[in-house]
């Protein structure tokens, strides 16, 4: 296959399409994949031409920071390696500052997830998920202290409210702090509410979208089957619990998974590059987070952007997939639009009325044309 890059958000950092996920990368958890498969899927990836990692202090107690870092340099490959790495998870239980978003636990977090990875830089560098209590201005007043000092390359959020991110944004441009170029988000044919506010967010102030659990936690990959037993894998041991990432097991998820395996039977693909295309495809997506625990998953999963999904094919698994419209965006149709304009006829604004952005590594206007 031929890897393709694209700058990541407004920044000029240019990342693979395909990023590899390394929250697999130790076996800690009772799942994920020993040292030998880790790097042996470290090495196909590679192979392929990938070069953006994405990892977190949390990942298996630091093992996944660990050991990408071990594979890095075994190859040689910093200067190349484009590694992206979160902050939050509290490390040491009993101890409230050693976690959350504040400037004490970024200031201890960033230094020890340099000394795992054996790097004196991180390119990405990634709030994992938001704490409900520190303010923007710290947060991002110490990422960007992180990037003066050149600790940090590049700032990102991960899994934080649209207004949130909007405000971090507009603090950095207001007092000229790094910018948040990425946005980690869940995203994948059955979960696609980021459509509502992140994608307008993304594309029109400079973030490009970086996708976790494009398979829905293997859900998409055709392995689960609508049956309450028989289904060995590890959603089986979150199907009775509350966890959100895990509760994937409804009726509207199994009619998607029933199209999805209908359109890959029809394109001689597997379920997962499908899905993986899919989404990948999709508007203000920059790059796509690669999970498995086996070498032949990676290297599936490695052929998803060889092929392209018709049109036909497309339009039925938007159908299958289309989200529920949430209060506001639902109060914005045709009719309320009618009422705003007095009834006049309305259009986008030309071509070149307004500056360019990059979505998906394209120039698009921001008016759409």
């Amino acid at each position: 296959m031929t890897m393709n890059y694209y700058n990541l958000g407004n920044s000029g950092l240019r990342v693979s399409r395909l990023a590899l996920g390394t929250m697999t990368f130790g076996t800690e958890l009772g799942w994920g994949a020993d040292k030998e498969t880790a790097r042996a899927m470290f090495d196909a990836y590679v192979e392929a031409g990938g070069n953006f990692f994405d990892t977190a202090d949390l990942y298996t107690g630091g093992t996944s920071e660990t050991w990408l870092g071990e594979f890095v340099a075994e190859r040689g490959l910093r200067d190349k390696a484009v590694i992206a790495t979160k902050f939050t998870m509290n490390t040491e239980p009993g101890n409230p500052n050693a976690g959350g978003n504040g400037r004490k636990n970024i200031m201890r977090a960033v230094e020890a997830s340099l000394n795992r990875l054996g790097t004196d830089y991180i390119d990405l560098y990634l709030l994992h998920v938001w704490d409900r209590l520190t303010p923007a201005e710290e947060v991002l007043r110490t990422l960007d202290d992180l990037v003066r000092a050149g600790k940090v390359r590049h700032v990102g959020l991960s899994d934080v409210p649209g207004w949130y991110a909007g405000r971090v944004q507009a603090i950095a441009e207001l007092r000229g702090y790094e910018p948040v170029s990425a946005l980690q988000l869940e995203y994948s044919l059955a979960e696609r509410t980021i459509e509502h506010e992140f994608v307008p967010f993304g594309t029109r102030h400079g973030a490009g979208i970086m996708v976790w659990s494009p398979l829905a936690s293997g859900l998409l990959s055709g392995k689960y089957r609508p049956t309450q037993a028989g289904n060995a894998g590890r959603l089986d041991g979150f199907r009775n619990t509350t966890h959100p990432g895990f509760q994937r097991f409804t009726q509207r998820n199994w009619e998607i998974v029933a199209e999805l395996e209908s359109v890959a039977a029809e394109l001689g693909r597997s379920m997962a590059q499908v899905a993986l295309n899919w989404v990948a495809t999709q508007p203000g997506i920059a790059s796509v987070i690669l999970g498995a625990t086996k070498r032949g998953q990676m290297q599936d999963n490695l052929g998803a952007l060889d092929f392209s999904i018709p049109v036909d094919l497309r339009a039925r698994l938007d159908a299958v997939s289309k989200p529920s419209v949430p209060f506001p965006h639902s109060y914005f149709g045709s009719e309320i639009q009618v009422r705003v304009t007095g009834g006049a006829v309305t259009g986008d604004k030309p071509s070149g009325y307004a500056p360019p952005v990059l979505v998906e590594g394209e120039a698009v206007s921001i008016n759409g044309s």
